[in-house]
């Protein structure tokens, strides 16, 4: 599986419709839509669909046809993100009406080309589960802690101070989390 990590956008023409493909991470579905529909509104439709993975390591999906007949937008715009492998992505595209209706099997088309061009602009990256775990050390080795984090490729997503020490909240992969406890030893507490 793949994902991509920031956003990336193309755009195709058909019979004078303009179609502007956008893909991007799941994360930022929700304020992509706003903006678009703020940015384009004289847009007719706003099709999108999202392919991510629950905290069960389930795949969810969901795909809308936004006024399209049904079946003939969001799910090829699915489809592209599945046989891609695409997972925690989002792909929005905008519609520009031209005139002429494409009927049902150019829509299909139409939406798979746009979303397979945005797609083709995406720089991918491999997909890895992040676990989010929490640690405790003694004041005297906050900085030893902060070093080898960075070492170790682990984010610091907080760190708050109290009568004991640091309580740190760390995000890497499962491997990255068990390099990192090796290293530090007794030196920290798994909380």
């Amino acid at each position: 599986m793949v994902s991509v990590s920031e956003i990336f956008t193309d755009s195709i023409e058909i019979k004078g419709s303009k179609f502007i493909a956008f893909c991007m991470p799941v994360s930022l579905y929700e304020y992509e839509m706003q903006r678009l529909k703020s940015l384009h509104p004289k847009a007719v439709h706003f099709v999108s669909a999202y392919r991510l993975l629950n905290e069960f390591d389930q795949i969810v999906e969901y795909s809308g046809d936004d006024g399209e007949p049904k079946g003939t937008s969001g799910k090829p715009t699915l489809s592209v993100l599945q046989g891609h492998g695409l997972i925690n992505a989002a792909i929005i595209t905008v519609r520009y009406f031209g005139g002429t209706k494409l009927g049902p099997g150019g829509l299909v088309r139409a939406y798979a080309e746009a979303a397979n061009a945005a797609y083709a602009q995406a720089i991918l990256q491999p997909y890895e589960k992040l676990l989010i775990h929490k640690i405790e050390c003694d004041y005297s080795n906050i900085s030893m802690v902060e070093y080898e984090s960075a070492q170790s490729d682990i984010q610091i997503i907080s760190k708050e101070f109290g009568d004991k020490g640091a309580l740190f909240e760390i995000e890497g992969t499962a491997e990255k989390l068990e390099k990192l406890y090796g290293v530090l030893g007794r030196s920290i507490r798994r909380v």
